[in-house]
């Protein structure tokens, strides 16, 4: 289903070249207190150039966010003043049925960035959302609540997402994805990079050089949101964000850096701090103490998604195989893994998805370097899941993880070295939106052979751009590979399905359906 306004065309509406002029509000770290004032502040217009979000869906509401930004790559070009921002929650894009409504402030300390946790809807319905500052509306944006959680829906559907890097390719992918009609969009992690511009570059980042400051960050959240196709995904259906590795730095673990021995502008601490907070201010999300990101959503008796966080209290990379083995080397850190544990072994749904970054599943072959960076570099705790996974305490495991660039549909077993280990699983690693470029499928393959005949529990690989769709019924999750035609240029192209997978109820592990193009 299409908006009646698809954003890359909505106008926004003018109040003159003098800007619009909105009522002062003092802001301290706590509650705002609206005071009058003699002194209104001039908003330039343009206010809603990044666009509408929603997430974090509860069955009686969702996070609806926008940012107040008329120079975007700019330091968002607002005056340093808080902002009040009227919300409204309509069940028609017209709005002639408002059922919430209400303000926020848009705070400078926050980039001018607003989030409205919206309580008192309906489970299960889909809503209307929009802005206004002044005169001026920002675009309608649509979501949807979850589910009861006593409803038995018969289906769930949603869309798995991961790597876009900017400088790769154009969103040409979530032009597809918006006409998807989905229940939510499962982002898996480096929705931003922190490289600076680079040669031969389809589009260039901002910014002379990587990302370090807190306004290096948010530029480059802000550039990323300017993008047209991928704010019309994000005003099309509410997302579920994780975090990565270039969401921060390439390859960073815990307080560290991927290499500590080379000096840069500033402290990683303070890197990963900025880099976390611009993160928060541009998401539609609801953090905990300390930027906890680790968060679980259920969608009536049907699924629960248990979203984790695989960078922020991992351990240092292994640099042998030996040390990848060490029972105390962590994923997730002790507390995540135990809630982990804890909630898919008291989860009543049908089904327990886990949205994940990088890749559960070996992979590599004796004779080459193992790559640590995903769970083959945390092979304990990894075998230490999976076994628990195999105890039928838990309903329908299925974990989703991107990382890759390439999509693997993958049998999960608790040893990958013994054929006699069990499936206990299935793991969908979805494709990257843009990192890589358009993609040569031949070399690839041929790249990837022996890689792939030593590891039979990938079931299939494909290096191609685009995303996963997945549709869950109480029976059986069918899953499709949508691809696109090209990343290297903003116009048309199309976007077809390159394979369908399916898990049935009851039968851990995946299997191809067919094969399409």
């Amino acid at each position: 289903m299409s908006l009646a306004f698809p954003l890359p065309r909505r106008r926004f509406l003018a109040a003159g070249a003098a800007g619009l002029l909105v009522p002062v509000l003092l802001a301290a770290d706590g509650d705002a207190v609206r005071v009058r004032s003699a002194r209104p502040v001039r908003v330039p217009t343009g206010a809603f150039t990044l666009g509408v979000a929603s997430g974090d869906p509860l069955p009686d509401g969702v996070v609806l966010w926008t940012r107040l930004a008329p120079r975007p790559t700019d330091g968002g070009g607002m005056p340093p003043e808080p902002v009040e921002v009227r919300w409204e929650v309509a069940t028609d894009e017209r709005f002639r049925h408002v059922e919430r409504h209400g303000t926020a402030v848009a705070r400078p300390s926050r980039a001018h960035a607003v989030h409205v946790d919206a309580r008192g809807l309906r489970p299960g319905r889909e809503y209307y959302y929009r802005f206004r500052v002044g005169t001026e509306a920002s675009p309608v944006g649509r979501t949807r609540t979850a589910p009861a959680p006593d409803a038995r829906p018969a289906r769930l559907r949603f869309a798995t997402a991961s790597c876009q890097n900017w400088q790769d390719g154009f969103y040409t992918a979530y032009r597809g994805m918006a006409e998807e009609d989905v229940d939510f969009v499962a982002f898996l992690g480096d929705y931003i990079y922190e490289v600076g511009p680079g040669a031969d570059r389809l589009r260039d980042h901002t910014g002379s050089g990587q990302t370090y400051t807190l306004t290096d960050y948010r530029n480059r959240h802000a550039q990323y949101r300017t993008d047209a196709d991928l704010a019309r995904m994000h005003a099309a259906a509410p997302w579920i964000m994780t975090i990565d590795d270039h969401d921060v730095d390439d390859n960073w673990t815990g307080d560290h850096p991927a290499d500590p021995g080379v000096r840069e502008p500033v402290s990683f601490p303070a890197r990963k701090a900025a880099a976390l907070r611009a993160f928060v201010e541009h998401m539609p999300v609801r953090v905990g103490p300390g930027f906890r990101l680790y968060r679980r959503f259920r969608f009536g008796r049907l699924a629960t998604l248990h979203a984790v966080d695989t960078r922020q209290y991992r351990s240092r990379h292994p640099r042998t195989r030996r040390e990848a083995n060490d029972p105390g080397r962590t994923m997730t850190g002790p507390a995540q893994e135990r809630w982990l544990v804890r909630g898919l072994a008291g989860s009543s749904s049908a089904w327990n998805l886990v949205a994940n970054q990088v890749m559960i599943a070996a992979a590599g072959y004796p004779g080459t370097r193992l790559g640590f960076d995903g769970w083959n570099g945390y092979r304990a705790q990894r075998h230490r899941l999976l076994e628990f996974l195999g105890t039928g305490a838990v309903s329908n495991p299925v974990v989703l993880s991107g990382d890759q660039h390439a999509t693997l549909a993958c049998d999960l077993r608790p040893d990958f070295d013994s054929p006699t280990s069990p499936v206990v699983a299935a793991e969908l690693v979805g494709t990257s939106i843009t990192s890589g470029g358009d993609a040569d499928v031949a070399a690839f393959q041929r790249e990837h052979a022996a890689e792939r005949a030593a590891n039979p529990h990938w079931k299939y690989l494909d290096n191609r751009r685009g995303y996963l769709v997945g549709e869950l019924s109480p029976g059986r999750l069918d899953a499709r590979l949508r691809v696109v035609g090209t990343v290297l240029s903003p116009g048309d192209t199309t976007v077809t399905t390159a394979a369908r997978f399916v898990v049935e109820s009851g039968r851990p592990g995946v299997s191809l359906d067919s094969l399409a193009g």
